[in-house]
């Protein structure tokens, strides 16, 4: 069977050998195993944690239109991009001191991605680093993330290494200007060690356009530009001959009272018109998550929180189990939208609707009994 259609291993009720068969377990093994520091760090968010909400309420938002007496037998849900065929529009976003959740870091990360067939976004401020997290899987698709924490020879430096590297694309993070005010750790006065050992914070916030045109100028590899929120830098992005448009908020981590991620993506798509290509991340964790998200424009959905949730609860085997559940997730939608690929998709399945539930961390998992607001 081809693997792009391959159903996810053991995903039907029985199938008892498999730890987990449901998304939502894998929050549940991950709180058993991470002590409260690791765990609000990546439940948590900034300030009053509205950004974070508005993500998953601009998610709830969206009903969709299903279509009826189609054949849909067959429901491929790969897509092409980067010039390769992946199983799903699916990328494991980047993710900061992934060694927080298993010891191996990002490393077994890229090692599930690419046994499963997705892609994966290196933070540079994961272990363990550039280089290494190559080796480990140098088949996979791999894009690098960087935060500027130097001079002009410091990106360039990342960036050349990259391209030696194989990675795919180049990532370049525009919302973290300042460090945002994390009030879990802030209340607990609790620092990080990658916190104390950070330097260069200078650097990112003084970053402007000209670093975009520097890459672009120097460098043959694809550009994406991550935390892209507005129309109007959009658009600078494309006069700079920016590929990607990586639409972001940080997971609720940067700004607070900023707009869901979801809400931002119509403007974008309107703005770039086909000129660029489209990611988009922000409380995404659900089959029908990423459905919304390709029906509405986007080219790729960044995965966050939930790759934590599965890498902490079963290091690189958690992460491919939790992408096979994804992708079951996502063929049944397919399928039951009446479409039987991507292509066929588009925002005629949707529809604006009243959310069924509060937003919060874990709305999308309604069976989940944890409370994420105590420490």
């Amino acid at each position: 069977m081809n693997e792009a259609i391959r159903p996810a291993r053991n995903v039907e009720l029985g199938a008892s050998n498999e730890p987990f068969q449901n998304i939502h377990e894998f929050v549940r093994k991950a709180r058993a195993n991470l002590n409260q520091n690791a765990w609000d760090y990546i439940v948590g968010a900034a300030e009053t944690e509205t950004t974070m909400r508005r993500n998953r309420m601009a998610l709830d938002e969206i009903a969709f239109r299903p279509r009826v007496l189609r054949n849909v037998a067959k429901v491929d849900a790969s897509v092409e991009l980067f010039g390769r065929k992946l199983r799903l529009p699916v990328m494991l976003a980047p993710v900061g001191a992934l060694e927080i959740f298993d010891s191996t870091g990002a490393a077994a990360v890229v090692r599930g991605t690419g046994r499963f067939g997705a892609a994966h976004m290196l933070s540079s401020v994961s272990e363990p680093g550039l280089e290494k997290t190559a080796e480990a899987a140098p088949d996979a698709l791999r894009i690098f993330q960087l935060y500027v924490r130097g001079d002009d020879a410091f990106v360039e430096d990342y960036a050349g290494r990259a391209v030696a590297s194989g990675y795919a694309a180049f990532c370049l993070t525009v919302d973290t200007a300042h460090y945002s005010r994390r009030e879990r750790d802030i209340a607990k006065r609790y620092v990080r060690e990658s916190r104390l050992r950070s330097t260069g914070g200078d650097y990112q916030k003084g970053l402007e356009w000209r670093t975009v045109k520097l890459i672009k100028d120097k460098f043959k590899i694809p550009l994406v530009l991550k935390g892209i929120a507005t129309a109007e830098d959009a658009l600078i992005a494309l006069d700079h001959g920016v590929e990607w448009i990586y639409v972001s908020n940080h997971g609720g981590r940067q700004l607070d009272h900023g707009r869901g991620a979801m809400q931002v993506l119509p403007e974008i798509v309107d703005a770039v018109k086909g000129r660029a290509k489209i990611m988009i991340d922000g409380g995404f964790c659900r089959g029908t998550d990423v459905v919304k998200a390709i029906a509405a424009g986007a080219d790729i959905v960044g995965i966050g929180r939930l790759q934590c949730w599965a890498l902490a609860a079963a290091g690189e085997a958690g992460v491919l189990r939790m992408l096979e559940l994804l992708e079951d997730e996502v063929i049944r939608t397919l399928g039951l939208l009446g479409v039987t690929s991507f292509g066929e998709l588009d925002k005629s399945y949707l529809h604006p609707a009243v959310p069924a539930n509060l937003p919060g961390i874990f709305s999308a998992f309604p069976l989940l009994d944890i409370e994420p607001y105590r420490y």
